[in-house]
Order: C-alpha cells, then structure tokens, then sequence
C-alpha cells in the first residue's frame, strides 16, 4: 500500500506506540486520525502531529460508532485500522482484582474487537482495507503476575486469526504485531513504577517502523504476524 493520501485510524494515538505510528504515518503523506480517551492529551497530541483528533473509548460501543461517523463524514473511507489502544494490569493469581481485571479486557480485548468490527464493515464495502493488531511479546508466553494482561494479548492473536479467515476474500489484510518490551509510558500506568531510559531496548519509533513497513508491501501480499526483539538489550 502507497500511504500517501491513505486515512489511517490509530487508537491509543496521543502517546507511545501510537504516537510514534501516527507520526511516521503522516510524515509518509497519509491522512492520519487518532483516536484516545484522554482529551487534553489527544489535543496535545494531534496539534503536534497535524493529525485528525477523535475523543474515543474503544471498550464503549457508542464511542466507537460515533467515532467511524466522524471519519466517513470528514474523510469517506478508511483504508487502515492500527488498534493500538491498551494497557497493563500485573497481579499474582491469589491476589487479582476482579474490577482491574474486567477493565483491561474491555480494553486490550472488547475495544478491540469493537474497533474491528466497525471497520470490517466499511472494510467490506470498499473491498478493500488493513487491520494491524498491536499486541505483544506477552502473547506468545506466559510468565509470573501476567494472568490479566497476558491473557488478553493471547486472545488479540485468536482474534487476528479468526478476523483474517473472514475478511481475506474482502482484500482485507490483518496483520499481528508482537513487540518486546518497548520504553513508554506503559510500565507507569500499569503501576509498576517509571524506569530509567536504556538506548539498548526498543522506542516507540522501532515499533512504527515495523507497522509502516508491513502496510507499505503490495497489497498481493501481507505479513501476517512479525515480532520485533531489541537486539542486544543491556
């Protein structure tokens, strides 16, 4: 896919991984729209990007449909879904929080699923559309104290498969990213304290590159999953 002039839905768009999509996105000409919860940090975001804001909460169905209004109205076709939107929820078994955990499955797994469904359906009119599932590295292992969050990374990858059985004959590509662990704003809002920056691991532009890079093959192909590693992390 050429981006220029291409409109691109990034949720989760005004930090992060997001952030960084959405920059490299319109810098390669497409007309970019992100798509958070947090107002004032969605206008910082899209007045520094020159992007498209649009107040959403992906775990709401109302949000949403209200959200691809907008979108058809402004610009009259997507061509590509990043659900980026997400966040962390660590606990060992024995001392999960029910409320906590509901909340980062609406997140990381219904709003997903809400986003997606949505687009599908223009996706399918237009015969032709993207879906890139940012998930992770969690996805694909488990380990002590992610029950929440690594349970709904592995259900973002149950989804993108069954997404791409469906939709492959509309010329819809679904493409599943697994990042490692990335520097953001993650590890402070999932609690778990802020860390030091390490030029040895992976920045949000890493994880760009890659999700710019597999939307940009032919459209006669797609990747259908790639994870990306630091490659020497310190």
């Amino acid at each position: 896919m050429i981006l220029k002039d291409k409109v691109i839905l990034i949720t989760g768009g005004s930090s992060g991984i997001g952030y960084s999509i959405a920059e490299m996105a319109k810098n390669k000409g497409a007309k970019v729209i992100i798509a958070a919860r947090n107002r004032e940090r969605l206008d910082k975001a899209a007045k520094e990007l020159s992007v498209f804001p649009i107040a959403c909460d992906v775990g709401n169905e109302k949000h949403v449909t209200e959200c691809y209004n907008t979108i058809m109205k402004e610009f009259g076709r997507i061509d590509a879904l990043i659900n980026n939107a997400g966040f962390g929820y660590f606990s060992m078994l024995d001392e999960l929080d029910k409320k906590r955990f509901e909340e980062v499955f609406n997140t990381n797994v219904v709003g997903a699923a809400l986003m997606a469904k949505y687009a599908a359906r223009i996706f399918k009119k237009q015969n032709y559309g993207n879906i890139v599932n940012i998930s992770s590295t969690a996805g694909t292992k488990g380990y002590a104290g992610g029950s929440a969050y690594t349970a709904t990374k592995f259900a973002l990858k149950g989804m993108s498969e069954c997404w791409r059985a469906e939709l492959r004959q509309h010329n819809v590509r679904v493409i599943h990213v697994n990042p490692s662990e990335v520097q953001t704003d993650f590890f402070v809002n999932s609690g778990r304290g802020k860390r030091e920056f390490n030029p040895t691991k992976l920045i949000g532009e890493d994880i760009a590159h890659a999700v710019i890079s597999a939307l940009e093959m032919n459209d006669r192909g797609f990747i259908t999953e790639l994870t990306v590693f630091a490659t020497n992390p310190k």
